[in-house]
């Protein structure tokens, strides 16, 4: 006769698997992920394109008169092209995160808001034509924007960002570079 020695695992790893797919299962409803592309304009010519995927991991704070604050994660990886004739790289890879920090409407079919963020990104490139150097790889990506979200589900979403790219002064030349950038984004 086989007798079994503890018989409090068994249910205890089963109590376990469900709490954590519990838990699984509520954070992913509470997180919604976007899909976003965007186009932009800058000096020199250059051209962007950007494909982006955000995070909102649902975090609400201070409600102001039907408006809250919100934070949103982002990457990015983007396409820079310049078609001026003294072009050394007339095209540019960008990647980069944002943290995104919102002020949005908390509720109805159409949620306008403001948004402002401070990032990081990387360039394939430094040196875009034969006078225009950003200096180095390394850039911060400062935006300001304003958008809407509306949809029955709020799975849509479109803005106007305005974005400077900068290295900070930590290498020389660090002339910038400023887009005007319009976008839309699908929220899962």
């Amino acid at each position: 006769m086989h007798k079994n020695k503890s018989s409090w695992p068994r249910p205890l790893a089963r109590v376990a698997v469900c709490t954590a797919l519990g838990l699984a299962s509520a954070a992913a409803h509470a997180d919604r992920f976007g899909v976003q592309i965007a186009g932009g304009v800058a000096d020199h010519d250059i051209k962007k394109a950007d494909l982006g995927l955000s995070w909102d991991p649902g975090l609400t704070w201070w409600e102001i008169g039907g408006f809250h604050f919100t934070l949103i994660g982002e990457g990015h990886v983007s396409y820079w092209h310049t078609t001026e004739d003294n072009a050394v790289h007339p095209n540019i890879w960008e990647f980069g995160i944002t943290p995104v920090l919102r002020f949005v409407k908390s509720s109805g079919y159409f949620r306008p808001f403001i948004e402002a963020g401070v990032g990081v990104r990387l360039l394939s490139h430094t040196r875009i034509t034969e006078d225009f150097s950003v200096g180095s790889a390394f850039q911060f990506a400062d935006m300001v924007g304003v958008g809407m979200i509306f949809g029955s589900k709020q799975s849509y979403q479109a803005g106007f960002r305005f974005q400077h790219l900068s290295n900070g002064g930590i290498k020389e030349p660090n002339p910038g570079i400023n887009f005007s950038q319009l976008y839309l984004q699908y929220n899962f």
